[in-house]
C-alpha cells in the first residue's frame, strides 16, 4: 500500500505539469489568434491622429464617429444587404446540391460512380484564381457581368467539390440497416434523405455551411473582377474605398472591418455545438 502511494504522489506532479503546460500552450495560441482582432477593435475606437502616435495602447477618448464615418463612407448598408444576399444564397444552393450529390455517391452503388465522385474530388485541385479571365470573358459573353447574380456562378461552382467530398465521407459511415428499415417502413428515396440522412449529417452540414459563409463573406477577388458598378459590390470592396491613393483613414477602415467581422462570429457561434459534434463523431464506441 506504501508503494502504490508513493507511486500515485510520483505521478500527480507529472500530471499537474502537464495538464497546466497545455492550459498554457492553448492559451499562448488563443492569445495570438485574438490579439489582432481585439487590436482592430480597439483602433477603431481612436482618433486618426491618436492612431498613429499610439497604436498598441487604448483609446483615451472613444471615438464612435468612427463607425457613423465608416458606414457612410463605405455605404455599408447597401454593401452589408448584397453580401448577405450573395453568401446566403450560395451556401443553400452549394450544400443542397452538395448533400443531393453526396447522398447518392454515399449510399447508391452504380456505373461511373467512382469516375464521377473522382471528377468532383479533382475540382479541388483547380487552382481557383488561375480561371479569373475565363471566367470574366464567360460572365461577359453571357452577358451576366455587374447583376446580383454574378458572383453565385464561382461561388457554388468552386465549392461544391470540397462539399461533396465533406458530406460523402460523413455519410459513408451511417450502417445500411437504416434505409433498410425506412423502405419496410414505405420510404421513397428523397424521403429518406430528407428525413433521415440529412438530420444525421447536421455535424457535417454545419461544418460545410461555415466553410461556404466564411469564404464567400471575405472574398475579394472575383467580386473585383466581375462587378464593377456600386449598387452590386460586396462588403470587401466597400471595404477597400476606405484606402485612398495618398490617404487612409484608418479608424473608419478599423470600425469598417470590425462591423464586418460581426456576422461571421455571430454565425459561428450560432453552429458551435454543431461543429463539435462533427469533430468529436466516432470518438466514444458504443
Amino acid at each position: 500500500m506504501e508503494l502504490l502511494n508513493r507511486s500515485k504522489l510520483k505521478l500527480y506532479p507529472r500530471r499537474s505539469i502537464k495538464k497546466t503546460s497545455i492550459y498554457l500552450i492553448l492559451f499562448l495560441f488563443a492569445l495570438v489568434n485574438a490579439y489582432p482582432i481585439l487590436w482592430m477593435m480597439i483602433n477603431s475606437f481612436k482618433s486618426e491622429q491618436e492612431f498613429l502616435t499610439n497604436q498598441l495602447g487604448f483609446p483615451h477618448t472613444f471615438v464612435l464617429e468612427n463607425y457613423v464615418n465608416a458606414w457612410e463612407t463605405a455605404n455599408l448598408g447597401v454593401l452589408f444587404g448584397n453580401s448577405i444576399f450573395i453568401c446566403i444564397t450560395a451556401t443553400l444552393i452549394t450544400v443542397l446540391f452538395g448533400a443531393l450529390a453526396s447522398f447518392f455517391l454515399a449510399r447508391f452503388t452504380f456505373k461511373m460512380s467512382k469516375l464521377v465522385y473522382t471528377f468532383f474530388i479533382f475540382g479541388m485541385l483547380i487552382p481557383i484564381h488561375a480561371t479569373l479571365v475565363p471566367m470574366f470573358i464567360l460572365m461577359r459573353d453571357l452577358g451576366l457581368l455587374d447583376t446580383p447574380i454574378t458572383l453565385l456562378f464561382p461561388y457554388i461552382a468552386f465549392h461544391l467539390p470540397i462539399t461533396i467530398f465533406l458530406l460523402t465521407s460523413f455519410m459513408k459511415a451511417f450502417p445500411n440497416d437504416i434505409e433498410e428499415s425506412a423502405i419496410m417502413d414505405g420510404c421513397g428515396v428523397f424521403r429518406i434523405f430528407w428525413s433521415i440522412i440529412l438530420p444525421m449529417s447536421r455535424p457535417a452540414l454545419a461544418t460545410v455551411v461555415i466553410l461556404n459563409f466564411i469564404y464567400n463573406w471575405n472574398e475579394f477577388s472575383f467580386a473585383l473582377v466581375l462587378i464593377n458598378d456600386p449598387a452590386f459590390q460586396t462588403l470587401p470592396l466597400g471595404l477597400a474605398s476606405f484606402a485612398g491613393q495618398f490617404t487612409t483613414n484608418y479608424g473608419a477602415q478599423m470600425a469598417g472591418l470590425t462591423m464586418s467581422l460581426i456576422p461571421i462570429v455571430v454565425f459561428y457561434l450560432f453552429l458551435e455545438k454543431e461543429i463539435v459534434k462533427g469533430m468529436t463523431a466516432g470518438a466514444v464506441k458504443g
